[in-house]
């Protein structure tokens, strides 16, 4: 692990934020953001979507900064082959690499002491995989945050299309922005970001869409490499959890979907929250697949839940 040292957050007496490297199994860089003390009785980690980067969870971070401040550690992190984590060969752009990026972000920043989990899009399918490739880490875990996710039949996903067109679409349109991302210049989708702006207005959020939300999906979208496209794309089409999701069970677990997601509609929602004794499922109407943008309170909400409850719980057993 190598680590360098960023500025405060300029709040005074406010929780302190370092940046951090951590090196992957296969030797990729990994960019990792910790807020507050090594010895908080919690750590909260966040997982962002495809495509996306740590600002994803950006609202949230912002409003658990403000309601738990040195209460609790907040670790978030840019996946492989995304924001500023190294570029990933497509083979190497898997859920169950995801998952282990993500054991090592929990063995070097939260290596003791309870933890919360939220996992957007395909950060909460690494959630899934977490029981077989990091079982160990199970029985620290006090709550988990399904946001807009699967555990599984990506591949019957058809963006609210008739089925056959649908599909044609689905498989399509990211080898098109791969293709984009091969060809053009990053200044050039910069300047032109249409296809961009097509799709996540289109496909990715619900309504009401704010305009700086928009912007900062695109923005996203089109610094997102090739393989980080396809491969991830690939490997989703095959992810298939649902035989993990009874290790979660009589953890708290929420599940959250808009009713407008296309990506990952409510019925794969509900498929998480079936498999999971004791899960409760929340649907945002009118939302789209962008739950921490779109609906920032209930999000921001349904976390502090979780880590009351583990407060709480911590507290308990201190007494």
């Amino acid at each position: 692990m190598r680590g360098r040292v960023a500025a405060d957050t300029g709040v005074e007496g406010g929780p302190s934020v370092t940046q951090h490297d951590v090196i992957t199994e296969d030797g990729l860089r990994i960019h990792v953001t910790v807020r507050g003390q090594a010895d908080a009785p919690l750590s909260v980690l966040l997982a962002h979507c495809w495509t996306a980067d740590e600002s994803d969870w950006h609202y949230q971070v912002a409003d658990l900064l403000s309601r738990y401040g040195h209460q609790i550690r907040l670790i978030t992190w840019d996946h492989r082959g995304h924001g500023r984590s190294d570029r990933a060969p497509e083979a190497a752009c898997t859920v169950p690499h995801l998952t282990r990026d993500m054991g090592l972000v929990i063995d070097a920043f939260a290596p003791d002491g309870r933890l919360v989990l939220a996992g957007h899009s395909i950060g909460g399918m690494s959630i899934t995989a977490l029981p077989e490739e990091r079982p160990d880490l199970m029985d620290r875990l006090d709550g988990a945050l399904f946001v807009s996710t699967s555990c599984g039949e990506m591949n019957k996903v058809t963006l609210g299309l008739p089925p056959q067109a649908g599909a044609l679409l689905r498989d399509r349109l990211p080898l098109v922005l791969a293709s984009r991302s091969r060809m053009l210049s990053l200044s050039r989708r910069e300047k032109y970001p249409v296809i961009e702006r097509q799709i996540t207005k289109r496909f990715l959020f619900g309504r009401p869409a704010q305009p700086r939300d928009v912007g900062h999906v695109v923005d996203q979208l089109i610094k997102a490499g090739p393989d980080t496209m396809s491969g991830f794309f690939k490997d989703m089409m095959t992810h298939d959890r649902v035989g993990n999701l009874s290790a979660f069970d009589d953890i708290p677990t929420t599940v959250l979907v808009g009713s407008r997601d296309l990506l990952t509609p409510p019925g794969h929602a509900a498929r998480i929250a079936r498999g999971i004794r004791g899960a409760r499922m929340l649907v945002a109407p009118d939302a789209g697949h962008y739950l921490p943008f779109e609906r920032r309170d209930l999000v921001s909400g349904e976390l502090s839940v979780l880590i009351d409850r583990s407060l709480a719980r911590a507290g308990s057993a201190v007494a």
